[in-house]
């Protein structure tokens, strides 16, 4: 018996295809919602972006206006026509503008972790709004991917041996960093400062009451979220941080959410590696005489080179190595699809996803 096609009804959109248009959607609400935020804020005469502590020109909105233009056209030109190859690369391109507005995001999360005013809101609101469009952007230059079948979740693994070593490199770099700042904590002097100097100029920066109270109790807060750093880029490497472990009593024997160390670890490598490789660039020029370098703070231009060195290398190290753990994490946990036998079931090398249960063959077919 056989069924005639044109009296058979259209499947239902599944999640999964309906997916991928809920994406384009929201790109170009945020391409539109970005937009107009740097027109308003180019007519008012906001500035958008800081440097060091000062505010660049307000023209730069019409720079933010334009991008945002352009993803709109993107966006609304994929949900009408798909992901094609053209639009693919506009894409990935906004995506790059967006990722470098974005700059200096964790410098503001970190200025309000500890109670602190950021130099501007309007600054810290563009590098929110920069970041979550990169990341839809992202998704939307991907959405074209066929969806796979049944899936399963790797077993927690650890990382290779290369991505353990650029750990262990990462982990070096920031030791320096780390002893300096923790002999200032104590009130020691290191580069011809003492630890009751670095205070003083604390305070005259406006820092917070959280940020005094730590270093008055010998702890210095750029530290303590150095150790976090550390224990983020171990928790990429180690299978640990796939499956929460046992001395986490409410969520142990749990599957970690992927967003939960990837959010962190992008934003901290985006923003760490190319600050610090291009500040180790411009310290080595400056030892090397080719440009010059003012003492600020510091008695002498050598001892700001030293403090430069330390904190560069740290946070070059510590952000390149975070970048590659990142990726291992996301090659390590991401599903993959099962490989099917002639029966429809999976095959022994590969872990059946939940609800499966028992492979039962399918009927014979009906003549």
């Amino acid at each position: 018996m056989t069924t005639d096609p044109r009296m058979m009804k259209p499947p239902l959109r599944t999640g999964r295809q309906r997916g991928p248009r809920r994406v384009h959607r929201i790109s170009l609400f945020w391409a539109m919602a970005y937009a107009g935020f740097g027109l308003v804020c180019a007519l008012e005469g906001i500035p958008l972006f800081s440097r060091g502590g000062i505010l660049g020109p307000p023209v730069a909105g019409w720079a933010v206006a334009a991008v945002g233009t352009l993803a709109a056209v993107a966006c609304a030109a994929v949900s009408r026509h798909g992901v094609r190859p053209a639009l693919r690369a506009l894409l990935w391109t906004v995506f790059g503008l967006a990722g470098l507005a974005a700059f200096s995001l964790l410098m503001d999360v970190i200025t309000l972790m500890f109670g602190q005013g950021v130099d501007s809101w309007p600054v810290a609101a563009h590098h929110a709004l920069a970041a979550s469009g990169a990341l839809l952007l992202a998704a939307t230059a991907r959405s074209d991917r066929p969806p796979t079948g049944a899936a399963a979740t790797p077993a927690p693994s650890a990382a290779p041996r290369p991505v353990h070593l650029a750990a262990w490199a990462g982990t070096a770099a920031f030791l320096p960093y780390a002893v300096m700042k923790q002999i200032w904590a104590f009130g020691g002097t290191f580069a011809g400062t003492s630890g009751a100097r670095m205070r003083a100029i604390s305070e005259r920066n406006g820092a917070s009451g959280i940020w005094l109270t730590l270093e008055s109790w010998g702890l210095d807060a750029t530290m303590l979220l150095a150790v976090l750093g550390v224990f983020l880029l171990w928790g990429l490497v180690r299978p640990w941080g796939q499956v929460f472990p046992r001395w986490t009593p409410l969520l142990r024997g749990r599957r970690v959410p992927l967003w939960l160390p990837l959010a962190p670890a992008l934003i901290g490598a985006a923003t760490l590696a190319p600050y610090g490789v291009l500040g180790l660039g411009y310290v080595a020029m400056a030892t090397m005489d080719v440009v010059t370098i003012q003492k600020g703070d510091f008695p002498s231009p050598q001892d700001v080179l030293l403090v430069g060195w330390v904190g560069m290398t740290a946070f070059a190290g510590y952000g390149c190595a975070l970048a590659v753990a990142a990726r291992s994490y996301w090659l390590r946990t991401r599903r993959r699809p099962l490989s099917l036998d002639a029966r429809g079931c999976p095959r022994p090398d590969d872990s059946p996803p939940p609800g499966h249960g028992s492979c039962v063959p399918p009927p014979p077919d009906r003549l």
